[in-house]
């Protein structure tokens, strides 16, 4: 058996003290627990929502949230309904507001550089189509990259003329050995005549679940040339990782950084902070859709840059914006109840440490990392190969489990389905460098004994696997 030994605090420590949003009625935190701290694990899970049959192993893929902050968000939507020009004129744009002043120093960032959106990828969207290319420019990227993210510079590259450059790589992979090919695709695209628009990194990958250099690369990019923006997709960033020093003076300063709250921030979905630093305020001219905000060009070059960023993504007509309102009562959440973001990180990364390599040993495989050790550095995801041999169509069936490489898809729709309708679990699995992978996510309502049963499961299934189980089986998986 694996332990987790990470002592929680009962009360919220003074780096997360200053995070808390004023208590009051529209923030039901601790009043809710009558000031009992539950333990992180089996406690823990019964603030959240799970059905009693359900073992949520998979939270990267959408996230959740305390009940609490459920009850919290059907009150914003109560008293929306009960005066709704009122709360839509004067209370929501005051509620916003707090909203970005809570989220803001999670990035060291001025509230001013700051809007809520309702996801990474509508950020993502938003940043490049704002921007203006000509013909030669590229936009750099890892074949890594979230998929809608890729879909978003493929769907460019039909409207304008800029092209995505693909990186090709393959995980495990060293920082050293990244961050040398990204500078050598800089120094190629240049010398070909090139001009590096904008550069693409994440801060976690998503499939596989990875830390990523990025403040490497940032500097990389910034050192390489000036005009190359550095667009950070953290979607797996804020509340996973400590992005506190984003925006510091010393700090890596992207020129562009989006970050989902409702992933590990325990905020309802969808809501994602955006943050421009106020140098690049003028490079967004429209929010998506376009909305109220907006205004031509002769009109908003009377009024700063800053107010009018702010103006762009002030409420956008009918959309429900309930999710943003709810970042300070989801921080207070964490600060009161988990003992802060510090306290949340650790155990989170620490339990998925362990938890990925009891798996894997039972499993007979391993977690994937670097030489250098870097890819599972706090990060709450553990990789674990599964005990699966892939081959190309037409290689052999002597070799026993076998999956043929052009049988991911129908193999992966079998484990969703099965692992949901047998097991009450969801697994994420994927095929990546020739291999099947499990992303396993570690959260505070997960404790050791969920990674010993999730091992007992995926090693059943792989049994299954053997036995060709799956075959004919054509369901889709997430």
């Amino acid at each position: 058996m694996f332990k987790v030994n990470l002592q929680l605090a009962q009360t919220p420590d003074e780096s997360t003290r200053h995070l808390l949003p004023p208590h009051s009625d529209t923030t039901p935190f601790p009043s809710t627990y009558n000031g009992v701290n539950p333990s992180f694990g089996r406690e823990m899970r019964a603030l959240f929502n799970f059905g009693p049959d359900y073992v949520p192993l998979n939270h990267g893929a959408f996230g959740t949230y305390p009940r609490a902050l459920l009850e919290y968000r059907m009150k914003l939507l109560r008293d929306w309904e009960e005066r709704e020009c009122l709360f839509s004129l004067h209370d929501y744009p005051r509620l916003l507001r707090d909203s970005c002043a809570a989220v803001a120093p999670l990035l060291g960032a001025a509230v001013d550089d700051v809007v809520l959106v309702p996801n990474a990828t509508t950020g993502f969207d938003t940043i490049l189509r704002n921007l203006t290319f000509a013909p030669g420019d590229v936009i750099l990227y890892p074949a890594t990259i979230f998929p809608a993210c890729r879909n978003t510079i493929l769907s460019l590259q039909e409207t304008t003329p800029v092209r995505g450059h693909e990186l090709p790589l393959t995980y495990p992979l060293s920082d050293a050995a990244l961050l040398a090919l990204v500078r050598t695709a800089l120094t190629t695209l240049t010398a070909s005549g090139h001009r590096v628009r904008a550069a693409v990194f994440d801060t976690i990958a998503s499939r596989p679940g990875v830390r990523v250099p990025w403040e490497r690369l940032v500097a990389l990019c910034r050192a390489h040339s000036p005009a190359t923006l550095s667009i950070i997709d953290a979607a797996h960033g804020l509340g996973h990782l400590d992005l506190s020093h984003v925006a510091a003076p010393s700090g890596p300063n992207p020129d562009f950084l989006v970050a989902n709250c409702h992933k590990w921030l325990f905020t309802p979905r969808p809501a994602a902070v955006l943050y421009v630093p106020r140098r690049n305020h003028y490079l967004l001219t429209t929010a998506l859709p376009t909305s109220h905000g907006y205004l031509p060009p002769a009109t908003r070059a009377a009024i700063p840059a800053e107010t009018y960023f702010q103006r762009l993504f002030a409420p956008a007509a009918t959309a429900d914006g309930t999710p943003y309102l709810t970042v300070p009562a989801a921080l207070r959440f964490r600060a009161l109840l988990c003992g802060g973001e510090e306290r949340v990180r650790d155990y989170c990364a620490a339990l998925a440490r362990a938890g990925g390599d009891y798996v894997a040993r039972r499993l007979g495989t391993e977690v994937m990392d670097n030489e250098e050790g870097t890819l599972r550095e706090g990060v709450a995801f553990a990789n674990v190969r599964m005990p699966i041999r892939v081959a190309p169509r037409g290689f052999g069936r002597a070799m026993i489990p076998l999956v043929h490489g052009d049988e991911g898809e129908t193999t992966r729709g079998w484990w969703g389905r099965v692992a949901g309708e047998e097991y009450g679990t969801y697994f994420q699995t994927y095929f990546y460098g020739g291999a099947v992978w499990v992303r396993l996510s570690a959260q505070v309502y997960l404790e050791r004994g969920d990674f010993v049963w999730a091992a007992e499961v995926l090693r059943e299934m792989c049994e299954r696997v053997r036995d060709g189980e799956w075959r004919g089986d054509g369901m889709g998986g997430y």
